[in-house]
């Protein structure tokens, strides 16, 4: 097992990482306030872990909520089953909310401890790839609007995040590819040593080979911990964790959510965003198609929607969290390994890359 440290001062956790954890009593222990827990799952994840970790909980007041399992319904609605579950079971201000699933599970869960009596605790158990390495770690929550991603949320860090990597075995190829996309980002963001071992080790990755995943799983959260504990609420430098999410909560939001995965729109829209550097001099046309290939053999997009046009994704992309003073806000690379924010950047180049089809990636 390795662990690591969310530095945050008095608010710090610990990512545990390893086989075998969710039997594991003592993990949960420390980080459970009262005598209450609710674990949050879905209808697919369920029937493979919840008796695992209920039978690690025992001697608590252990009550599930399971959810429908799918991005569709990361909604207010479904958000309420978990606040009905809260208040049916008499759950106090010294409950602990348990997330076990993937981002959206995740999300919901986080976002309904940040605002049940004004805030519980809650411990994070990822199982798919994509939570593993980004979206249990970092305190967002939330749910969509039809208009926009994520734009209904808090921040509310977790206890303590617990990745079972054996859940990983279970998990569907097209869903492996998805968090193989928060991966690569990590390298393009602020890794280039990594990146380049993802390009070497992709096919590892995609065997599921479980050296090569736990590597880059702890390689994934050690990045985002440091970007995280320099800023927690996304005033600075953790924007830069949203390369390509701008172009791709755009393919989300217009295709319906879940129509597309997450990590399939990131992957897409980090493409896209590379595409528009190799445009404005800053990524060479080596390092672009390089990019292309590696998102191929990940098992990722590399074309937008066909029935996106430039408006849709303009008009999308001006309902975003990054969006200030009606200026869209992009993360772009000044070389592979180094991002930044901005909102300068050159329309006519802008509308080259949205509308490049095909040809997206291919100088």
């Amino acid at each position: 097992m390795h662990t690591l440290t969310v530095d945050l001062g008095d608010r710090s956790y610990p990512i545990f990482i390893g086989t075998g954890l969710l039997d594991n009593p003592e993990l949960y222990k420390p980080y459970i306030s009262g005598r209450q827990v609710l674990i949050v799952t879905n209808e697919t994840v369920a029937p493979l872990y919840l008796d695992r970790v209920k039978s690690a909980l025992a001697g608590y007041q252990v009550d599930a909520v399971i959810l429908p399992d799918g991005e569709a319904y990361k909604d207010l609605t479904t958000l309420n089953l978990i606040y009905d579950a809260l208040l049916e079971k008499q759950h106090n201000r010294t409950t602990t909310l348990l997330a076990l699933g993937g981002g959206v599970v995740g999300d919901m869960c986080g976002y309904a401890a940040a605002s049940y009596q004004r805030g519980v605790n809650f411990i994070q158990v990822p199982t798919t790839l994509l939570s593993q390495v980004d979206s249990s770690v970092g305190g967002k929550t939330g749910v969509n609007h039809p208009l926009g991603k994520n734009m209904i949320g808090a921040f509310h860090q977790p206890r303590a995040v617990i990745a079972d990597t054996e859940t990983l075995n279970t998990l569907p190829v097209r869903e492996l590819s998805a968090g193989l996309a928060e991966v690569i980002k990590y390298g393009l963001i602020c890794d280039r040593g990594f990146y380049d071992w993802i390009v070497d080790n992709i096919d590892a990755l995609m065997a599921r080979e479980p050296k090569a995943l736990a590597y880059a799983i702890e390689r994934s959260c050690r990045n985002k911990a440091e970007v995280v504990a320099q800023d927690e609420t996304e005033s600075g430098i953790r924007a830069i964790l949203n390369l390509g999410h701008t172009f791709g909560h755009a393919i989300e939001s217009h295709q319906g959510y879940g129509n597309w995965l997450h990590g399939e729109a990131v992957g897409t829209g980090m493409l896209q965003a590379a595409d528009l550097c190799w445009r404005m001099g800053d990524v060479s046309a080596q390092e672009l198609a390089d990019l292309r290939t590696l998102l191929i053999r990940a098992g990722l997009p590399v074309v937008g929607p066909d029935d996106m046009s430039e408006q849709d994704y303009v008009t999308r992309m001006q309902v975003d969290k990054k969006v200030l003073d009606g200026r869209i806000r992009l993360v772009l690379m000044k070389r592979i390994g180094e991002a930044y924010v901005t909102s300068d950047v050159p329309k006519d180049l802008l509308t080259q890359t949205l509308v490049a089809g095909d040809k997206l990636g291919q100088p």
